[in-house]
Order: structure tokens, then sequence, then C-alpha cells
């Protein structure tokens, strides 16, 4: 496999970084006519962009060009681009990105507390709809929960939605603030549940009645090379990977079929032992969207309706 993506400025790749794939093969999958990849992201080029002083990785470079360019080849019509933690609070990849895609993307920010109605207003022109809230240990600082809570005041009356990322693990710890948000809320990956376990048992269980007990909950099923033991290569006599991870995502995606949404998480940040193929990865689409139906759900219908409800 070939990689690609080097670091420009004065910045140096974390040891062991894994480059994005330079070559993914073409989808045998059909994505439907108006397709949102919506979950991906910018890194840099740092020489233009500089990475933030406080990150816990530096990437590789990963610009708003080489992801139009893939979203051409994978067949999707548009992006949700998420501002990526190596960039803190520092929107100006992201916007730009945003500004260069002529419609076809939407964004997600990261903001401070001291975050003003005029630099919000500025953000949602250039096409942000959300924030996002990282719990992630690893790769953030914990924020203190009256600042999360003073941000969702000010970007509630733009009819923003908030985007967390936490681990299964901790979702007992912050299931009563994550219920308390008023606005739409959309858990990165499934809530990065332990595949290794039934995926009818207790832990995944209190991810799908957080679901069901907040219906302004909505969920990405994406990033199945992230949740994999098993990986990317099918079995003998099997035509799909990271089969392990299809009953969990499966589940979610036939119960709330309206608040599903997918994306390829290009260019793949912090991944240790493989980088996924995107053509793989939307091939293994139709193993938990089994129908048309629910293919349109959640690759057009949800994210249109999150993302673009004007409609344009």
């Amino acid at each position: 496999m070939m990689t690609h993506g080097d670091t420009t400025g004065d910045f140096e790749k974390s040891e062991g970084w894994l480059d994005w794939y330079d070559g993914p093969s073409t989808p045998t999958f059909r994505l439907p006519e108006g397709s949102v990849d919506a979950h991906c992201h910018v890194f840099g080029p740092g020489g233009q962009f500089p990475y933030a002083p406080q990150r816990k990785y530096t990437p590789c470079d990963a610009s708003a060009d080489q992801l139009f360019a893939l979203r051409d080849q994978l067949g999707f019509d548009r992006n949700v681009i998420v501002q990526a933690t190596c960039h803190g609070s520092d929107n100006r990849a992201l916007v730009d990105a945003l500004q260069r895609s002529g419609g076809r993307a939407r964004g997600v920010a990261t903001v401070r507390r001291d975050v003003t109605d005029d630099q919000l207003a500025e953000l949602h022109e250039a096409g942000v709809r959300g924030v996002r809230f990282n719990f992630v240990k690893r790769l953030v600082d914990r924020v203190p929960t009256d600042s999360l809570e003073e941000i969702v005041a000010k970007i509630a009356p733009l009819g923003w939605h908030v985007v967390i990322y936490f681990e299964a693990e901790d979702l007992p710890e912050l299931y009563d603030f994550f219920s308390s948000i008023p606005t739409d809320l959309v858990v990165d990956h499934m809530g990065r549940p332990d595949v290794t376990k039934d995926p009818d048992g207790p832990e995944f269980e209190l991810f799908l009645r957080f679901m069901r007990e907040n219906t302004n909950v909505w969920t990405k099923v994406s990033c199945p090379e992230r949740l994999s033991v098993t990986g990317p290569r099918a079995l003998e006599g099997e035509q799909h990977a990271y089969r392990d991870v299809v009953p969990f995502a499966r589940r979610v995606v036939e119960e709330f079929p309206s608040r599903v949404l997918w994306g390829t998480d290009w260019p793949h940040p912090n991944l240790k032992d493989h980088m996924p193929d995107d053509g793989l990865l939307v091939d293994y689409i139709p193993q938990i969207a089994a129908t048309s139906e629910l293919q349109r759900q959640l690759l057009v219908d949800n994210p249109r309706r999150l993302y673009w409800p004007e409609g344009v």
C-alpha cells in the first residue's frame, strides 16, 4: 500500500504516524445520488494553517483539495468536515475548506466559551452548523461541563447541533450531562463500543437506551476500521471486512433509521495498526444498511436534513 501526506512548515509528524492511503479502490457499491460523507477532516497544510500548540499529535498534511478529490472518486456529492483536534479552536483550515467547496460542504467547529456572537455568525456564513465536544482523554484535556453549557447556549439560536466524541466506558459518567443538552446531539462512531463484547450486552444496551430516551440524539455508524478487532481482511469464504462491527452498526441503523449518519473519517487520524482503503469502507455500507431505503436515509436524507435543512 502506498501512503501520502507530507507535513509542511515547522512541524514533524508524530512518531509512528500512519499517512492516509493514496490510491483507494473504486467502490463496487454504487452510492445513492446525492450521498454525503458526513464525517471527515482536513489537516493543515501546516505551512498555511499551523497546528495548535496544545495538540496531542502532529498529523500529516491532508488538504481540502485532496479531500474533494476523494469525494469525487468515491462518488459522494457532499462532505461534512469536522474540526480536527490537532487544530484546537483555530478553525481557519476548516473555514477555508468550506469556502472552497462551492456550497458542497458543511462544517463542525471547535469553539471556546469566550467565542463571540460575531465570530459565530462568521462561522455560520462559512457553512458551520455544529460544534464538537471531545471527551476522549488521550486526545484532549477535559473541559468543565459548565463551560460547555455556555457554548451550547450561544450556538442554540443559530440552529446548530452538538457533536460528542467519547468512549463507551465513559458513557455512565456523562449520561446525565449529555441528556441535558437541548440541541440536536450527534454521537461519533456509536460511542466507540467494545466490539469484542456482546451487541446485546449491557454496555451497548446503555448506548441504545440513551438514544431511545433522547430523541434528539443521532449517531454516526462510521469508523469500523477504528473499532474492529478482526480488521480489514475477510476470512476465507467471506466477502466483507470489519465483520465484528457489523452487528453493532446494523442494529443501530435498523432501530434508528432516521437518526444515523455515515462518514469515511478521512484522513483517519491516530490509527495504529493499518490505514484503510476508503473504497473498501464504502463497500462496507451495504452490510450495515441492507436495503436501498435504509441506504438512502443513511447517506442522503438524514445528513441533508441536519446540514442542509434549507434544501439547497
